[in-house]
Formats: C-alpha cells, sequence, structure tokens
C-alpha cells in the first residue's frame, strides 16, 4: 500500500475513477434535464448558467446527456471485461495446467484470434447483429480475452510445479480443487492488472462504435454518440466535440494510470 500512496500518478488515476463512477451514480440525482428532453427553443446554445455544456442540435442538456452517458459507458466497459476475463481466466488455466495438446490447441486459437485486428472483427460480428448496448457488450468481450488467456496461462506455467502444488496432488487433490484453491489466488496480480487496463480498451471501442453508428443507439446517451452529434456542427459548436472527448481522454487515462499503480503494489518485488 505504500507504494501505492507515494505513487502521485496512480492516486490521481483513483481519484479520476471514483470521481467518474460517483458522478455516474448519482446521475438521475443531480442531472438538471431530462437527457433525452428535446427543447427546440434551446437548439446549440453555448455553455452557459442554465446549460452548462451548451445543447445539443435538438436543444438537449449535454450536461445531462455525459452524466447518463457515463453509465452507459462505465457498464459497457465493466460487463465486457468481465465476459472477457472469465473467458481468459478458464482456457488460460486450461492451457496452463494441463500442457500438450490441451495447451497446443488453445494457444493455436488464441494466435488466430490475435492474427485479426480486434475492432475490425467487432465490425464484422456487429454487421450481422442488431445494435444494442447488450450486443456491443457482448462482443467486445468476446473478442478480447486473448491477453488474459496468455497471462494466465504463463502464471500456471510458473506456479505448476511449485510445492505446494505437488503436495496438494499427493495427497488426492482433484485438479479444479489445485486449480481454484492454490493456483489461480496465485495468480491474481496480472489478471486485476489487465482487467483494470482492459476497461479502459472497452471504453475506447464502445466510444468507437458509437461514433461510427454501430454502437449504443439513440436516443440512448453514450459519450460515442454525443460525439457523432458534434461531428455535424463541430466549426461553430465546438462543445458537442469537447467534452465528451475529454470525458473519454480522462478516464481512459484514469484507469491506464491505476492499472500501473496497482501493478507496482501487487508486484512483490516492490514490497517493503
Amino acid at each position: 500500500m505504500n507504494v501505492f500512496l507515494k505513487n502521485p500518478l496512480a492516486i490521481s488515476g483513483l481519484i479520476i475513477i471514483l470521481t467518474i463512477l460517483i458522478l455516474a451514480l448519482i446521475a438521475p440525482f443531480i442531472a438538471p434535464y431530462d437527457p433525452n428532453f428535446i427543447d427546440i427553443n434551446s437548439i446549440l446554445f453555448p455553455p452557459s448558467i442554465d446549460h452548462l455544456m451548451g445543447t445539443d442540435g435538438l436543444g438537449r442538456d449535454v450536461f445531462s446527456r455525459m452524466l447518463y452517458g457515463a453509465q452507459i459507458s462505465l457498464l459497457v466497459g465493466f460487463v465486457a471485461v468481465g465476459i472477457a476475463t472469465f473467458i481468459g481466466v478458464c482456457l488460460g488455466a486450461l492451457a496452463g495446467f494441463y500442457r500438450g495438446w490441451v495447451d497446443s490447441l488453445i494457444m493455436r486459437f488464441v494466435d488466430i484470434m490475435l492474427s485479426i485486428p480486434t475492432f475490425f472483427l467487432i465490425l464484422a460480428v456487429i454487421a450481422f447483429l442488431t445494435p444494442s448496448i447488450w450486443n456491443i457488450m457482448i462482443v467486445i468481450g468476446l473478442t478480447s480475452w486473448m491477453g488474459v488467456t496468455r497471462l494466465v496461462r504463463a502464471e500456471f506455467f510458473s506456479l505448476r510445479q511449485r510445492e505446494y502444488v505437488l503436495a496438494a496432488e499427493t495427497m488426492g487433490s482433484n485438479h479444479f480443487s489445485i486449480i481454484i484453491k492454490h493456483l489461480l489466488p496465485n495468480s491474481m496480480t496480472p489478471i486485476i492488472v489487465s482487467s483494470v487496463l482492459g476497461i479502459a480498451s472497452a471504453v475506447l471501442v464502445e466510444s468507437g462504435l458509437s461514433f461510427l453508428g454501430l454502437g449504443v443507439q439513440a436516443p440512448t446517451a453514450s459519450w460515442g454518440n454525443i460525439l457523432t452529434d458534434g461531428k455535424e456542427y463541430i466549426q461553430f459548436a465546438w462543445w458537442l466535440s469537447l467534452f465528451p472527448g475529454l470525458a473519454i481522454l480522462i478516464t481512459v487515462l484514469g484507469y491506464n494510470l491505476l492499472g500501473e499503480g496497482l501493478r507496482d503494489v501487487l508486484d512483490p518485488k516492490n514490497k517493503n
């Protein structure tokens, strides 16, 4: 913990993430307007006391939409990373524990998946599905597990021949018990760090898909489709591009800083 507290960048990342999470959770209570309320008398108003981040082309309050957009963007990040981590841990554990043909089969599949550009793979899958928040979360999760698989496999390779694992096998413990009780708990460091960094990547992917019109669909607000609304007015309504762009930038930066800080804290080499 001392290592984390001595890292100002990691603390900054934690503060950023906690702030965004709190704002997302209390959005229904602090949003000054309904995010989908159309006011034709307030179209493209610049930032002011009445509209802190201005209004969009339909007169909707951008600040309210940003708050609700945080809920969507972070929800996609958490769920997608949860799916990817579950798949990655399961496949990596099997590859690292059983080795042999099991490892070869899984890792060749990982190599095939890694040879395909992830974003284009997601675009190809989304093209056959109805764009929705649930489809986005599932597709991002199903195409983002390869890194976790390789990390878990490497950890299991390292731990497989440890004395306590061999002792558990000698005492008759089944493979599932050994994996859950002995190997997995000692492999959590790279899993946690990878998951935190993965949320940043998922937020970026969701924003990109929504910007292209293939992600979260209107009228539901997400940072990506707020950016899409702003591209038509970018020459004179700068606030429609600035605020969601900054939100995405700050969120991704926060998760990256937090991930690096956790890596320093959880690395045994850094413990006093």
